[in-house]
């Protein structure tokens, strides 16, 4: 398996290069010359193998240079019972016959960035070493709340690693924020941005694609790489768990075998949705994608109109780890559905230059065959919290009743009945203040009386490393302008 640049397929790199630069050097995103196929008879095999089989069986199909047993010993120390608190790792829960909720929340930062952040510093080490890269590794992460803690906790004390999250100040909820800034580890940093996400995510970006710095960096013994889902190594570990959720109704006979599924994702930089475009791509039978935004919804738009324009007000919302204008993996969909390198890097260029570009007819009728776009508001999102605690019984996050609106949306307005998946991205106890709102109980001030309050009420437990909070340091407490990332990135190499 190649990979090549989203804006160049002149040049093809191996998995283990893919992984290790992270970012192609022209500013594209690496991804597969081709995508495999699941032979006939795979759904039937991996029905009845644990998380971790079915991770080293799809992985591999793309990582032709890593061996069986590489990977399987990755997703052993990856999804291990130290790290999840679950045996099934991405269990999927049954909200009603027709609707499915695939918790993928129940690893070491209580968010669905586990999955891939946790596989992530196994394949980049395992890279290097198969690249005979003599260089350190500095780990850039811009994040909207969870990549951020994900990538900490995966690369803390990772050997021959630095790694440097931005996040934008008062931007993230207040348990996010004290989850990073308390992050152990001696190789890590962690640095506020005035500004959204958007100008952290810009302000990366422009650090790899800077020759100059890039080569001041070499000669200190550094380059630099993703944990983003910018980063191929991130995306791949996310096809896993829609393979993983719809095995699992295969064998617990909740679907026939062939049966279509849809799925709804919340997404705002469009990476966990297209994991499952590529699982579709592969073969699983899904039917609908169902891309669920918040009041940023500029991916609503895009695909109901075939027009991105990320000039419109930013709203800082209740999901925030949503709150994005400038979808980055986008890019990659615009590759599979164009095929054509040229027209991808002319629409990033207009992007670039004016905020927005518009596809062609043909490639926006391609676009809606596989998805569907919906958003809703915070008021929306806090009644669908309080419904669904009080129909089912069962406690959402803050994003994850963004996808139940928009699944609603989407049969109401099709009367498609088809099964579905819901993706449950973060523990509602990571935004305790706003569920607990949503269930109309006044919030103290504290995010982590919150936590306490939310799990009086529920009778829920606090997941075990939100909980620990309460008793760790704050580590970190630097506040950058969005031109001046540069300097945060010389502290952390001091």
């Amino acid at each position: 398996m190649r990979y090549i640049s989203t804006r160049d397929n002149t040049i093809q790199f191996s998995a283990s290069q893919a992984i290790t630069q992270g970012l192609a050097k022209d500013g594209g995103l690496l991804t597969p010359f081709y995508i495999p196929k699941l032979p006939g008879n795979a759904l039937e095999d991996l029905k009845a193998m644990a998380y971790q089989q079915r991770a080293v069986y799809i992985m591999k199909m793309f990582l032709e240079e890593f061996s069986v047993k590489e990977l399987t010993d990755f997703a052993n120390a990856a999804y291990g019972p130290d790290k999840f608190d679950t045996p099934a790792v991405a269990p999927v829960r049954t909200v009603d016959e027709s609707t499915h909720c695939l918790e993928l929340w129940h690893g070491p930062t209580s968010a669905f960035k586990d999955m891939a952040l946790q596989m992530l510093p196994h394949l980049l080490t395992a890279s290097l070493a198969k690249t005979e890269e003599e260089k350190t590794v500095c780990i850039l992460v811009a994040t909207s709340g969870d990549t951020g803690k994900g990538a900490l906790e995966g690369f803390k004390d990772v050997a021959r690693t630095k790694i440097l999250v931005f996040y934008p100040k008062d931007g993230v909820s207040e348990i996010q924020e004290l989850q990073m800034l308390t992050q152990e580890g001696s190789n890590v940093g962690v640095a506020a941005v005035r500004g959204n996400f958007d100008d952290a995510q810009t302000g990366v970006k422009e650090l790899f694609s800077n020759e100059e710095v890039r080569q001041v960096l070499a000669r200190k013994g550094y380059f630099f790489s993703s944990a983003n889902s910018i980063n191929w190594g991130r995306v791949l570990p996310q096809i896993v768990y829609y393979v993983s959720a719809y095995c699992d109704l295969l064998r617990d006979e909740k679907i026939a075998p062939g049966q279509a599924v849809n799925i709804c994702v919340p997404t705002g930089n469009f990476g966990n949705i297209l994991a499952a475009y590529y699982a579709k791509e592969m073969g699983l039978p899904i039917d609908q994608l169902i891309c669920a935004s918040n009041s940023n919804n500029v991916l609503t738009d895009f695909i109901q109109k075939g027009i991105y324009d990320r000039n419109r007000p930013f709203h800082n919302t209740l999901s925030p780890s949503m709150d994005i204008l400038i979808s980055s993996n986008l890019e990659r969909l615009l590759y599979s559905l164009t095929q054509d390198p040229g027209e991808v890097k002319d629409y990033m260029v207009q992007l670039s230059k004016t905020g927005r570009y518009e596809v062609s007819d043909k490639i926006r009728v391609r676009l809606q065959k596989h998805f569907k776009g919906y958003f809703c508001d915070d008021r929306e999102t806090q009644r669908v919290i309080r419904a669904m605690y009080g129909k089912y019984g069962y406690l959402v996050d803050t994003h994850t009743a963004v996808a139940f609106s928009a699944l609603s949306q989407y049969r109401h307005e099709t009367g498609d009945s088809t099964a579905a998946i819901v993706a449950s991205t973060a523990s509602p106890f990571k935004f305790s203040g706003s569920v607990l709102e949503a269930l109309g109980e006044p919030v103290p001030a504290s995010g982590l009386d919150a936590l306490d309050q939310l799990a009086a009420k529920t009778g829920l437990p606090a997941p075990a490393p939100l909980a620990g909070l309460r008793n760790k340091r704050i580590r970190f407490d630097q506040v950058v302008e969005k031109d001046r990332l540069l300097n945060a990135v010389a502290t952390v190499l001091e």
